[in-house]
């Protein structure tokens, strides 16, 4: 609060930070109205008798503490605690000493205001035939595939291209990372840029891109060359190993077939092809952290409520602050039982953090 400029200058009914709670409160309780989220924080301190006269106050009382906290305080809380999660004995997380990270993009559905509409714009809708129903923010984010922990997101209206804002994320970057990304994001800038962060990469690659065999190695992958678009003459290649695999039984999400990864690794006999193949299935885990957030977390179908596009910010950065502490707990859990995250329920454990919050005297900072 302090740092955000958010401390109050006189006591009032609504703090600032029992509003951040409050925020928090929203997106895991979500789709529940304001007062009942209310109800349910301070539920275990009124039965410790700690409210003492404090009352819970009216939804428009709710609305302009909101509107006084503002985003920026949420956004510093996901700065500062959106960090990796494992060590190299987590389960699921290395390979070969390198901690896999893997980048994509969603969208959220947001309140279709005039002030959400210039800030973020609305997509077509595919058919040619007008505008999509709803308003849209655009997020990327690297995840943590072996935790499911979402690493310095970056959100900008839906107007804002993919790669575009994918291009912003290497700055979260280091060596000692696997980074896995799917084929729209192979482009000389954009790999560049995350190379020259020390980091090695694992992308796959268009069926229809040509690319030539400047050395075969008998595991079968090749060396080869990309150009930027830019480079028409083809003098400034960036040296690629090529790896043509076949995808078995990824999941319900992807469909099996051949597929071509290109990496930065380029040692067949410390990185033959068939095993550093492996580790691209885990870039789909992306898809069951996005599902966690937007399904299960928020409510699938459900639109964010706010109606300006500060109060849409921080209903994200909340929800991001929420799924990484359910995410936290799921890994600790594992740890103790020497299990993998994986084999835990977050549809579980978020009922379980929803019960404890309303039923635990005391389960709510007063």
């Amino acid at each position: 609060m302090a740092a955000c400029g958010r401390v109050e200058q006189r006591k009032r009914l609504l703090p600032a930070r029992l509003v951040v709670y409050f925020v928090l409160g929203l997106a895991l309780f979500s789709p529940a109205p304001y007062l009942e989220v209310m109800r349910h924080l301070v539920a275990g301190l009124r039965g410790l008798g700690l409210l003492g006269e404090w009352h819970v106050p009216a939804k428009s009382s709710l609305f302009r503490a909101r509107q006084r906290l503002g985003s920026e305080p949420l956004q510093v809380l996901v700065a500062a605690t959106a960090k990796p999660m494992a060590t190299e004995s987590t389960p699921g997380t290395f390979w070969r000493g390198l901690r896999l990270l893997a980048v994509d993009g969603t969208c959220w559905d947001v309140a279709d205001t005039e002030a959400n509409q210039v800030a973020f714009g609305r997509p077509g809708n595919g058919r040619g035939t007008g505008r999509s129903a709803f308003v849209q923010v655009r997020m990327a984010a690297l995840v943590e595939v072996g935790t499911h922990a979402v690493l310095d997101p970056e959100l900008a209206g839906c107007r804002t291209g993919e790669v575009t804002l994918v291009g912003r994320l290497p700055r979260s970057c280091s060596a000692g990372q696997l980074i896995l990304a799917d084929r729209e994001f192979l482009g000389v800038p954009l790999w560049r840029a995350f190379t020259a962060t020390g980091a090695d990469l694992l992308w796959r690659v268009s069926a229809n891109r040509v690319l030539p065999v400047r050395k075969l190695f008998r595991d079968g992958s090749w060396l080869s060359d990309i150009h930027a678009g830019t480079d028409r003459a083809q003098r400034d290649p960036v040296r690629v190993r090529v790896l043509a695999h076949q995808l078995k039984d990824t999941g319900p999400a992807t469909a099996a077939g051949d597929y071509r990864l290109v990496t930065t690794l380029l040692d067949p006999r410390r990185y033959p092809a068939r095993q550093l193949a492996a580790p691209y299935r885990e870039r789909w885990e992306v898809e069951a952290v996005f599902a966690e957030l937007k399904t299960y977390q928020r409510g699938a179908k459900v639109v964010l409520s706010s109606k300006t596009p500060d109060g849409v910010l921080q209903q994200i950065w909340a929800h991001l602050l929420v799924h990484h502490a359910l995410r936290e707990l799921m890994v600790r859990t594992a740890a103790t039982r020497e299990l993998d995250s994986d084999r835990l329920s977050f549809t579980e454990t978020l009922r379980s953090v929803r019960r404890s919050v309303t039923a635990t005297p005391g389960g709510f900072p007063p």
